[in-house]
């Protein structure tokens, strides 16, 4: 039977806590002090330590400096007060997770629920370190560079805990899978996952989408409807094109995190949710801040840990792996086998790639469709012909010259991230010949976005309705 020691020098306080886990199946100990925190290791080694941070003879985390007598306890740091800097030490330390006071009867049997059997995220964890050595593979994601290592690990440190994570990145280069393998990892994976684009959704409707309404709250609410916090409770929530969430719904989602509580619209009833928000960006999130596209105080609230996700330009040597991956998909799903020849991947990794993996993903399957050998040696760059010219470009041989590329975009030194955005997506729009969807696809991001960047520009942003739903 898995115990738990309960380390609190309030007797009330430890007593409350014993009896809930007791019924949750654990077996209990307590202890008032640090001292005797290790003394009741030393004779029975736990499963899970809830540790109050505030102790007669120290602090909790000096718990976290002895390692051989922690042992594989999982930590679950108790505080009086939620805070950025109790996640940030939640994290550094490696707690699986953290309550506030009062605690929370409900929030900590979901803790004790989420913990299990000890080590089994560390050897999953194993296991997909060796896979990788083997195959390349990382959970949902491939790619043996440099850049990619660095995000496993950052991915193999983050995921156990109970932290907010912001990945940061051009569109394309992944950030949905990164999230789905963050939760895979997580204690929350038995749990919903579920995703929403914040750039897709209409500012009228994306807090019901939220939120949830109740029937008759608005015109057209003709039922009652569950938000995407409801629906993902006790799992994780990804939020893709944070910074395009309109700024009054910021607010209210900073009021969640704070308080991990909401209301759906139209109703005045409180309901509490244990969700994990996973935020991405393809902005700067500071330069975001700058120009008014993110509230300073929610950035910080999901800035806990952020992953930087690199572009596939910095990562050409991957496309050996992701090119293959890709096309056996496709191939599983017509009934047909095909593979790249050697000199078509490295006629891939000639490019410059600037919507990424989305763009290869799309490249491989454009291919596909038109090769008829099973073995794919011509296929055709987005750059290599304007919109309605020929689809079949050779790929080149050792003495063929590679096609002539784009034409190219000088940016000053200095400039901001901002203006230097501005500046590819108009030189990129006029390079398409005005074809917004060709530019979203180029760019890599999509056509919903593309609209909100050149509404933001004072160009024409007005999507028509069709066009709104694609993106």
């Amino acid at each position: 039977m898995p115990h738990v020691l309960i380390v609190d020098d309030e007797p009330n306080s430890a007593e409350m806590l014993a009896t809930v886990v007791r019924g949750e199946g654990f077996t209990t100990a307590i202890a008032g002090s640090l001292r005797e925190a290790r003394q009741q290791l030393v004779m029975m080694p736990a499963q899970v330590v809830l540790l109050d941070l505030r102790l007669p003879d120290g602090s909790g985390m000096d718990l976290f400096e002895d390692t051989e007598l922690r042992g594989h306890a999982e930590i679950v740091l108790i505080t009086g007060h939620a805070s950025l800097e109790t996640s940030i030490q939640a994290l550094r330390l490696g707690a699986a997770d953290y309550l506030t006071k009062p605690v929370s009867v409900a929030q900590l049997k979901r803790v004790l629920s989420r913990l299990g059997q000890p080590g089994d995220l560390r050897a999953e964890i194993s296991d997909m370190r060796q896979e990788f050595r083997t195959t390349g593979r990382f959970g949902q994601l491939w790619g043996r560079s440099a850049p990619m290592q660095r995000i496993y690990d950052q991915i193999a440190r983050v995921s156990p805990t109970v932290v907010n994570v912001l990945l940061v990145g051009e569109s394309g280069t992944g950030k949905e899978v990164v999230a789905a393998t963050i939760h895979e990892l997580s204690r929350r994976r038995t749990q919903p996952f579920l995703a929403v684009n914040c750039g897709a959704i209409s500012p009228q409707l994306i807090e019901s989408e939220l939120f949830g309404h109740e029937k008759g709250s608005f015109t057209g609410a003709m039922r009652q409807h569950r938000g995407f916090f409801e629906r993902a409770h006790g799992g994780t929530l990804f939020l893709d094109e944070i910074t395009e969430m309109p700024l009054d719904l910021q607010v209210k989602l900073l009021r969640v995190l704070e308080t991990g509580a909401f209301m759906r619209v139209g109703s005045d009833e409180l309901f509490e949710t244990d969700v994990r928000i996973v935020a991405a960006t393809n902005r700067q999130p500071l330069e975001a801040v700058q120009i008014g596209k993110l509230r300073e105080d929610l950035y910080y609230r999901l800035n806990v840990f952020q992953i930087l996700l690199p572009p596939l330009r910095e990562r050409l040597e991957d496309i050996e792996l992701l090119a293959p991956h890709f096309l056996k998909a496709i191939s599983a799903a017509e009934g047909r086998p095909k593979s790249f020849s050697p000199v078509a991947i490295e006629r891939l990794k000639q490019y410059h790639w600037p919507g990424n993996v989305r763009e290869l993903r799309n490249v491989v399957q454009r291919a596909s469709i038109m090769s008829d050998s099973t073995v794919i040696d011509q296929l055709q760059l987005p750059d290599e012909a304007a919109p309605g010219t020929s689809p079949v470009v050779p790929v080149p041989g050792p003495s063929a010259p590679a096609a002539g590329g784009p034409p190219m975009l000088r940016v000053r030194v200095g400039a901001s991230i901002a203006e230097v955005e501005r500046q590819l997506i108009v030189a990129t729009l006029e390079h398409c010949g005005g074809v917004k969807e060709r530019t979203a696809d180029v760019l890599g991001i999509s056509l919903k976005t593309l609209y909100n960047r050149l509404r933001e520009y004072g160009q024409s942003g007005e999507a028509p309705a069709t066009e709104t739903q694609q993106g």
